[in-house]
């Protein structure tokens, strides 16, 4: 987990809940290394040399990577890091919100080399704005500004993992809360670079999920899916992320896809499945309060 609140959990509460429903429909036991994305900057290199290889050597040796979302500059360039670590090494992705935007300036910047590229929010005269203010009201008021609330994302691409994931719907409600969004200008020119974007509103100007086909699973939601997790009922997205990095996505995306009849539990390791939690943490760890998150 790359964020800026790492030293407050409860700031990412939805989320560790929605990987902890994920996990456990997956008989994997969860453990969440939080690396401050600060820490992950050439600045701290120099000034927290300690923090700065602690915070890389849990990025390298995470088996998948969530950027959350957020607001404001502070550690965007560590979650742009962690964004193209886990990229060029086909490590599992998901960023959500904040966390798809900075996958775009990446995406621009390394593969693109549009070495400007840049959020609005973060640079008011980015010379390549490829996330910019889109406010659900009038750009001439303060109030309502911020995009909230269910939303409807229409799939433009059927066999994609996210699509797949959810079932192979032809678009989904999902809950969203921001006000900066890809800049549907630059959409055809990240599409011929090979970043698809994969979801859209009903207009075709938001953009809601990003998808880069060639990778493992590299997902990025505009909208919030944890707040639709549930306890037996887990965000597909966070099933995706968890699958992909316990090696058991191909597996899940034939039994959300229909491709195969549904199983009651999915393979966690060799042999045969196991049916039932166990309380020493080899397949998970549940705890009466319905914890079973390891950090």
């Amino acid at each position: 987990m790359v964020g800026k609140y790492t030293g407050i959990s409860d700031s990412y509460l939805s989320i560790l809940k929605a990987l902890l429903h994920a996990s456990v429909a997956l008989d994997r036991k969860l453990v969440v290394d939080w690396v401050p994305s600060c820490d992950l900057e050439d600045s701290a290199a120099k000034e927290t040399p300690d923090a700065y290889e602690k915070a890389w050597g849990l990025l390298k040796g995470a088996n998948g990577v969530l950027v959350p979302g957020g607001f404001g500059d502070r550690g965007v360039q560590g979650k742009i890091l962690a964004a193209k670590h886990a990229r060029e090494n086909n490590v599992p992705y998901l960023g959500i919100c904040l966390g798809m935007q900075i996958a775009v300036i990446e995406y621009a910047r390394s593969v693109m080399k549009l070495r400007d590229a840049n959020s609005t929010e973060f640079d008011p005269a980015a010379k390549t704005p490829c996330v910019i203010f889109m406010p659900e009201g009038s750009k001439t008021h303060m109030g309502a500004t911020m995009r909230l609330g269910s939303r409807r994302t229409f799939f433009q691409v059927n066999n994609c993992k996210s699509a797949k994931l959810y079932a192979n719907a032809n678009y989904v409600d999902e809950r969203h809360r921001h006000r900066y969004e890809v800049n549907p200008d630059m959409v055809s020119e990240f599409e011929k670079a090979g970043l698809s974007f994969v979801g859209r509103d009903e207009s075709g100007r938001r953009m809601e999920i990003i998808e880069l086909p060639t990778h493992k699973f590299f997902v990025g939601t505009q909208f919030h899916p944890e707040f639709n997790s549930r306890p037996g009922k887990p965000s597909p997205l966070f099933l995706g992320l968890i699958a992909a990095s316990s090696g058991q996505l191909e597996h899940l995306l034939q039994r959300t896809s229909g491709a195969v009849s549904s199983p009651t539990r999915c393979i966690a390791g060799p042999g045969a499945p196991k049916t039932k939690l166990r309380m020493n943490g080899l397949v998970s760890t549940y705890f009466a309060n319905g914890s079973s998150i390891h950090i």
